[in-house]
């Protein structure tokens, strides 16, 4: 034990880190890859599929740099409402009186 009283536990970096495929989370990776399975199923499309894949894998690589439980974000989303809504806004009508005078 060391002086002082503390104690020292190694951390491997691999606990901590998250993992991906190809640099992308793997869940947005296999949103990705069914996306570009569904091009293929649905238009018949090996270009176009392969091209969506591409597509995915590079936006969730950056979507994985960026945050990476960014989807993770954007499902519990939907659960809290906005507390202002500047789309909502609507104008307020104002009425100016002028006061009674009473000579």
């Amino acid at each position: 034990m060391a002086a002082g009283g503390s104690r020292q536990n190694k951390v491997h970096k691999a606990m901590n880190r998250p993992l991906t495929i190809l640099g992308a989370e793997r869940r947005l990776f296999f949103v990705a890859l069914i996306a570009g399975g569904a091009v293929f199923s649905l238009m018949h499309s090996l270009l176009g599929s392969i091209l969506l894949f591409v597509v995915g894998v590079v936006i969730a690589r950056i979507a994985t740099k960026h945050d990476v439980e960014i989807l993770r974000i954007l499902f519990n989303s939907a659960k809290f409402h906005r507390r202002y809504d500047p789309m909502q806004w609507e104008p307020a009508e104002i009425t100016i009186r002028k006061p009674d005078v009473q000579d």
